[in-house]
């Protein structure tokens, strides 16, 4: 650093010549909620790269207090690899950076004013705060119906009203799913939710009705002295017979779509963009291709393949399989924050499809061959040693004769092998429960993608279109916020990127997950 310059001159020096967004964010603050999630820290680092001399990035984590969750911002965001381009751009000016511009802040979006118990805090960022962006959320298909409930809708309505208590507040950002418009076919349109609709139209849904029913059914199985595990087992039960009775396939995408009627109905005059992206994968470009942290969506299938543990496939081959790279969910993220900001135009929310179906669809048999032909090339190697070859595998285009061959092929068998096992007491019981356990695993698999699988909609992204070409109009660099899934090509990013990040970043370094799948 030369000698009588700051440390905040050298972050303001960093963005004289940069990008229109790069200069938008310049001196703004932003609240970001769900910050250990997977999207939030790819919004996290490409804010930090390419603006620097943003004034303050509030980010909320679960933790009991400020100490701890600066702790889990260090130990879970901060030390990830997708920080590595960063770190090697600003040395040993990274930590200064990060001190002097993020603030981890304990709390829950599970309670009102999110769990911040520091009330200077609170006071300083309701002070503050420009711009609020919701990522936080439970992903689980199968979630407690309570849990989600309290995270993706009540969890979603208490982030609004934190927002409209800033006094500074412009925009209110929210990342759903393009599944919360359940298992429709057809061209899907970036349409509102209105209060209280159900899908198949049986009638309205009263959410806070919701929330009495679901507590008094917990308040129930409590007095009744249940066991937690029955607890739990009940009421991943009960939100999902919840979904299906009101239309959608599964706890996660009804509670996202509640929440997005919360926030139509509630947010006033305030701005409210809402992305809907649909299956997030890793990294195509940015900061670096191939990053991903865990084992998400149609990744249970790819490692299951690879390891040998999957020999046939469910799905209609001809349908699209929609799925977006992480890097271009966050670049419309951060677009349509310049684009929207203070833009009180706008009565209703304005909602954007992140997704490839439209533009550039990959069916279904297109994956199922990129698969085959990379683990043919490059086999997995099991514990012992051994190369694992995959086959084709057997594919059913339909749902009845998937769970048909199972329950003749597997699941009979396993009951004649449970009474032998029962005759030679039980000295067969460490594999029968092995085997059992696998074929619950595959049935639950299969259970969960079905909806997604067989799905043959596809998503409008029209509005994300005119966003773009707003964005083009107002000099942002397409490269650096590239939206457009027309220029993917499927098969190098599936061979090339996806797949050999997934097991670079993720699989390799974590051996639990790997005995898990």
């Amino acid at each position: 650093m030369k000698e009588g310059t700051s440390e905040n001159d050298e972050f303001q020096n960093q963005d004289m010549e940069m990008d229109n967004v790069a200069k938008f964010l310049r001196g703004k603050t932003i609240l970001i909620t769900g910050a250990t999630g997977f999207l939030a820290k790819v919004l996290l680092e490409k804010i930090l790269r390419l603006q620097p001399n943003v004034k303050k990035l509030y980010l909320l984590l679960r933790a009991s207090d400020d100490k701890s969750a600066t702790q889990r911002l260090h130990d879970e965001i901060l030390r990830t690899k997708l920080f590595k381009v960063l770190r090697d751009k600003w040395s040993w000016k990274f930590d200064s950076l990060i001190s002097s511009k993020v603030v981890a802040v304990a709390g829950d979006i599970s309670f009102e004013s999110l769990g911040i118990a520091n009330s200077k805090l609170r006071e300083i960022m309701w002070g503050e705060i420009e711009i609020v962006v919701n990522v936080a959320g439970t992903t689980d298909f199968n979630e407690r119906y309570d849990v989600a409930l309290d995270i993706n809708t009540f969890g979603t309505f208490n982030v609004l009203n934190y927002g409209k208590k800033c006094d500074k507040i412009k925009l209110f950002l929210h990342v759903s799913t393009a599944y919360v418009c359940g298992e429709r076919q057809g061209v899907i349109l970036e349409k509102r939710f209105h209060m209280g609709e159900t899908l198949n139209r049986t009638g309205n849904i009263d959410i806070f009705e919701e929330k009495r029913i679901v507590e008094e059914k917990l308040e129930q199985l409590q007095n009744q002295c249940a066991p937690n595990n029955a607890i739990k087992l009940a009421m991943k039960e009960f939100g999902l017979q919840r979904a299906k009775l009101n239309g959608w396939p599964n706890t996660y995408v009804f509670t996202k779509a509640m929440g997005e009627m919360l926030l139509g109905n509630f947010k006033g005059d305030l701005p409210l963009v809402i992305l809907r992206p649909t299956m997030v994968t890793s990294t195509y470009k940015q900061p670096f291709p191939g990053w991903i942290e865990g084992v998400r969506t149609v990744d249970r299938i790819v490692v299951s393949y690879g390891k040998g543990k999957l020999p046939f496939f469910l799905g209609d081959l001809n349908s699209p399989l929609d799925v977006i790279p992480v890097d271009m969910v966050v670049n419309a993220m951060v677009v349509a924050m310049q684009i929207h900001y203070a833009d009180r135009r706008c009565s209703r929310e304005t909602i954007y499809h992140i997704s490839s179906s439209s533009r550039n669809p990959m069916k279904l048999s297109d994956f199922h061959r990129f698969l085959r032909c990379y683990f043919t090339k490059n086999p997995w190697i099991d514990t012992n040693g051994k190369i694992v070859k995959v086959s084709e595998g057997t594919v059913f285009s339909t749902p009845h004769r998937f769970f048909l061959f199972i329950k003749l092929k597997y699941v009979l068998p396993l009951k004649v092998f449970c009474l032998i096992d029962i005759l030679c007491c039980q000295r067969f019981k460490k594999m029968y429960t092995n085997l059992d356990r696998k074929i619950k695993y595959i049935l639950r698999l299969a259970e969960f993608y079905k909806p997604y699988v067989f799905f043959t909609g596809i998503f409008d992204d029209r509005n994300l279109e005119t966003l773009q070409r707003v964005a083009e109009e107002r000099g942002i660099d397409a490269a650096e916020f590239n939206l457009d899934s027309k220029t993917i090509d499927w098969e190098d990013y599936i061979m090339n990127i996806h797949i050999p990040g997934l097991f670079r970043h993720e699989i390799k370094s974590d051996t639990n997950l790997l005995n898990n799948i």
